[in-house]
């Protein structure tokens, strides 16, 4: 390894508009054509490390996206077995990874496959928030697509950038040339009367009656605890998560509340958040649920009960646990 690879950029890195095409030319020779890195350096005249950072970088791009068409036994009859029990219409069950700090990452690497082959012309998709989700976008491709409509199920989080809703649908329209419609609303305001002021004077509720022409909704729980996006952002105060503890809930979707039973706590945010009603979100054709982990499992049966999602994308263990959970 040459100090020229280490710090700084070789002559075939340094203009800018080369960059790209670059990076695309060493992808292609590795992934397509299956050279070996050492193979394509000697081709190229450029060091090993730089067909390594440029290989990573592709991918973090999104200019390589594997895809995997074979199926797990374990994984297809826990599929079988979901749809029996729950009554859904699909299912998609991942490997359980090596690493559980992982969960998210493979379960929205499969969402956005399941997304993608799903999408079509005249679409209008509702598009939740969390780091599941976001995951999704590493594997939605772009499609030629024409009046597709994307619609943010919730008002904006200012604290967390990354998770924030309207960039999430923002980046969902982006990549599949959609239409994209905001909640231009934080996502808790103040009051009861705030929200219905916001609905009615100010054009959200052109927004909210999307929901009746919508055909899928992406969608993910969150859990009480204090390492949930909810509360690892600041979102909620630790006096908030407290009470609702107190009042029973055991999961947070779209900022509604609920406890094991599928039914919201009584407790004031539940009144003052900026989502699209849970009763027009239960009349969607497909409620997708995205989201696994063993401390999710009481969130995905009590949300079960409270929006009746028909679609589960989630963990082996997961889909077990479920399983085991609700065993007659």
């Amino acid at each position: 390894m040459t100090d020229q690879d280490s710090f700084s950029p070789t002559p075939f890195e340094r203009t800018s508009g080369r960059v790209a095409r670059n990076r695309m030319r060493i992808a292609w020779m590795y992934y397509v054509e299956g050279l070996t890195q050492n193979e394509i350096a000697d081709k190229l005249g450029i060091g090993r490390v730089t067909v390594v950072r440029n290989i990573n970088e592709a991918v973090k791009q999104r200019d390589v996206k594997i895809w995997i068409t074979g199926h797990i036994a374990e994984c297809l009859d826990l599929e079988a077995e979901l749809k029996k029990r729950f009554g859904f219409v699909d299912a998609m069950v991942v490997p359980e990874p090596s690493t559980p700090a992982n969960t998210h990452k493979v379960i929205g690497t499969a969402a956005g496959m399941y997304v993608t082959d799903q999408l079509t012309d005249h679409f209008c998709l509702g598009v939740g928030w969390g780091a599941t989700l976001y995951e999704s976008l590493q594997t939605l491709s772009p499609r030629e697509l024409t009046d597709v409509d994307v619609v943010s199920l919730l008002g904006g989080v200012v604290q967390a950038k990354r998770f924030n809703p309207a960039e999430f649908a923002w980046q969902v329209a982006n990549t599949i040339g959609a239409n994209c419609y905001l909640l231009t609303a934080p996502a808790i305001v103040d009051s009861p009367m705030t929200r219905q002021a916001l609905i009615e004077r100010c054009g959200l509720d052109e927004v909210i009656k999307h929901a009746d022409t919508m055909d899928m909704a992406l969608l993910s729980v969150g859990t009480l605890s204090p390492q949930s996006t909810s509360f690892r952002f600041g979102m909620l105060s630790e006096s908030d998560r407290l009470s609702l503890i107190k009042q029973g809930a055991v999961g947070d979707f779209l900022f509604n509340f609920y406890d094991q039973n599928g039914k919201l706590v009584k407790h004031p945010i539940n009144e003052r958040v900026m989502s699209l009603p849970l009763e027009k979100l239960k009349r969607v054709p497909k409620r997708v649920m995205i989201s696994g982990g063993l401390d999710k499992v009481d969130a995905l049966l009590g949300a079960y009960k409270l929006v009746n999602y028909n679609v589960l994308i989630t963990s082996e263990s997961t889909a077990q646990a479920m399983l085991d959970r609700t065993a007659p």
